[in-house]
């Protein structure tokens, strides 16, 4: 089976030569199913989420899509009235619910949650957030899946530190989440935020769970060219494959391996 991850495309401040030929990428390539991990838009705006209805849907089905903390109006008065009266609203009417979405294919039981907030108590609201229900969800969700299937977690703020990433997430409850998800037999955790990829295991249980990071199709690059991954299931391991655009072309920057949990 073969997933594409993309994050943070950032619509109002996309690469758009990157984005288009990631489209033509994706299309080619026929994946079992397109992961957008959050930050679809730029500043939450209209036309951004219009731009980014517009190029997911040129892409294949099946589809998980979870909001970033960008997902949600916020550059003047009337637009932070909009992210205080409806703070979802825009997301949920192109993707459906702004939490909770799930997907199961031959082998894979996938769950997601949406670790961005509308408001915080504290000065930064673009850091993350996991609450105790949320946690109970997923664990119900990765509990039930047939005994076999690789289970995968998505959000959109990696719920533990990245050691060397270019920003922090902090996400409150992640630690929690991250050591939950792990005892329910998580194998993967899918996240955009920090603009770059990255394959690193959580130091709980048995060290096998993955968190995997993709990077940016924005000109908002923090170290890495555009690009996107693509995950590769096998029957005894997982490939991480992050592609970048370079040279007018997508190319592999970079590839992880790791076992499955059998």
């Amino acid at each position: 089976m073969k997933l594409v991850q993309v994050s943070d495309i950032h619509f109002g401040g996309e690469n758009r030569e990157a984005v288009e030929a990631a489209a033509a990428w994706i299309v080619a390539a026929q994946p079992d199913l397109v992961v957008a991990a959050g930050d679809l838009t730029l500043d939450g705006k209209l036309v951004e989420f219009e731009a980014a209805a517009e190029w997911l849907s040129r892409l294949p089905d099946p589809m998980i899509v979870v909001p970033g903390n960008h997902d949600t109006p916020f550059v003047g008065p009337r637009e932070l009235w909009a992210r205080f009266t409806r703070g979802w609203g825009r997301f949920k009417d192109r993707f459906g619910d702004e939490d909770g979405a799930a997907w199961r294919g031959a082998g894979v039981t996938v769950a997601s949650l949406n670790s961005a907030r509308v408001a915080q108590i504290r000065w930064n609201w673009s850091k993350g957030a996991v609450s105790r229900s949320q946690i109970r969800r997923v664990v119900r969700e990765l509990e039930a899946a047939p005994a076999g299937d690789l289970r995968v977690v998505v959000c959109h703020h990696p719920l533990m530190e990245v050691l060397g990433g270019p920003m922090t997430a902090k996400v409150r409850g992640g630690v929690d989440a991250a050591n939950r998800f792990v005892a329910a037999g998580a194998d993967v955790i899918l996240s955009g935020h920090i603009h770059l990829p990255f394959v690193t295991a959580i130091p709980f249980g048995d060290g096998k769970t993955q968190a995997v990071g993709s990077g940016t199709l924005s000109v908002r690059e923090r170290g890495a060219a555009p690009g996107f991954n693509v995950i590769e299931i096998e029957p005894e391991c997982v490939r991480v494959k992050a592609l970048a655009y370079e040279r007018g072309q997508f190319e592999v920057w970079r590839t992880w391996a790791f076992d499955r949990r059998l």
